[in-house]
């Protein structure tokens, strides 16, 4: 999920690119987004290419989302049939033109990923490439070698050829693409990536293997590393409401439920999604409409910047503010929230959302106090982190 700045989903083409900078064997290939650019990329690619829907979703070809073009004007005309086409959900807005590549004579799967269960990093191969990886592990997992790799130690040429020979690979082939998976874990490495995959890794004519397609997913807490991987992200597809939120420097996740959440401390604010959904149950399945944790040490502003991300969600009804005052004092939550309604008001925006405040440790009395001198008519405030559950569910159920 690329949903709470966690991971960066690239498209092929960005892929494509990553892997040309780190030496990953990659056909030629250039973005457009308009028709007639396909007629001058086919050009320079020697008159004939492959027009390939950039979308971040599988089952392109299946969907008609992949089309050959033997010439110049046939390729303009593939691009017009596909810029624009609906593939799973996701408009085609752009569309990379590729080279052709060579007969191909078998296709291969490779990748790497974390291992968050097994607190690793995983290299998967399989023999059986250019179909559903998923289908493959449920039908054939024979087929899929799945090799663990030590953070440590890295993928050496000796570990990727463990790899290839796990996998079975033909022995023609078997060190060009231990060579490969080389590449692809400093790929991995180099670009702070959670998962760097090639489906297919094709064999062809001339005895090469070649990355044909790739998916890349990227660390967005690596940013301050990577300063450059902004560039890559789709500005045109992110939620409105979390590019607000990155704006302010908020760690927000948008959800689908109906009740807003608002904590300090990543895990507090997990503990007060579980405590909404289980009461949400009693309230005809309302849930968390939002993770967003506005930290150890913040300020009335943060709290302010926050709440009007959350008011401004179509789809939130009630709020919960659950914080245990520690850095964070309760009595700036408690200015924060009163100056967050002042804020909005003051915008000609009419707050009509019902806020349940809970406030517990450092300065706990003091916050109450000043909700309580506020008196604010949408402002309610409960002790208990169950009861304070409870009633935003009962009120977002309303």
């Amino acid at each position: 999920m690329e949903k709470g700045r966690t991971r960066v989903d690239l498209f092929e083409y960005q892929a494509r690119d990553l892997f040309a900078k780190h030496g990953v064997p990659v056909l030629a290939g250039e973005v457009i987004d308009t028709p007639e650019a396909a007629r001058a990329a086919t050009e320079r690619l020697g008159g004939k290419s492959v027009v390939k829907a950039q979308v971040k979703v599988g089952g392109r070809g299946k969907a008609g989302g992949v089309k050959l073009a033997a010439t110049p004007d046939e390729a303009v005309a593939r691009a017009t049939d596909i810029l624009g086409m609906d593939i799973k959900g996701h408009t085609v807005h752009k569309v990379m033109i590729a080279e052709t590549a060579p007969e191909i004579l078998e296709e291969y799967y490779v990748s790497y990923l974390l291992d968050r269960t097994n607190r690793t990093f995983l290299a998967m191969a399989s023999v059986a490439g250019g179909m559903d990886i998923e289908e493959v592990a449920a039908t054939t997992p024979e087929k899929l070698a799945k090799v663990p790799v030590d953070a440590n130690e890295g993928v050496t040429i000796e570990k990727a050829r463990e790899i290839v020979a796990q996998a079975k690979f033909p022995a023609e082939v078997a060190e060009k693409v231990a060579e490969v998976m080389v590449t692809l874990w400093k790929t991995f490495v180099a670009e702070d990536a959670l998962l760097v995959e090639v489906n297919p890794l094709a064999k062809v004519a001339n005895g090469d293997v070649i990355a044909l397609d790739g998916k890349v997913s990227l660390d967005a807490n690596a940013e301050f590393r990577q300063p450059e991987h902004e560039a890559l992200e789709d500005k045109a597809a992110a939620d409105p409401l979390e590019a607000a939120a990155k704006a302010k420097g908020l760690n927000y996740v948008k959800l689908d439920g109906q009740v807003g959440i608002i904590g300090n401390g990543a895990g507090l604010v997990m503990s007060t999604l579980d405590v909404v959904a289980y009461a949400g149950e009693n309230h005809g399945g309302v849930k968390p409409a939002n993770f967003l944790d506005i930290g150890g040490g913040a300020s009335a502003e943060v709290m302010a910047n926050g709440l009007e991300i959350i008011l401004g969600d179509a789809d939130v009804k009630s709020v919960f503010v659950n914080v245990f005052g520690g850095i964070t004092a309760c009595d700036a939550v408690a200015n924060g929230i009163v100056q967050a309604l002042a804020l909005l008001e003051s915008k000609g925006e009419k707050v009509e959302k019902p806020l349940v405040v809970r406030l517990d440790g450092n300065n706990a009395e003091l916050g109450r106090q000043i909700l309580t001198d506020a008196n604010h008519p949408l402002v309610q405030q409960v002790d208990t982190m169950d009861g304070a559950a409870e009633r935003a569910a009962e009120l977002a159920a309303k």
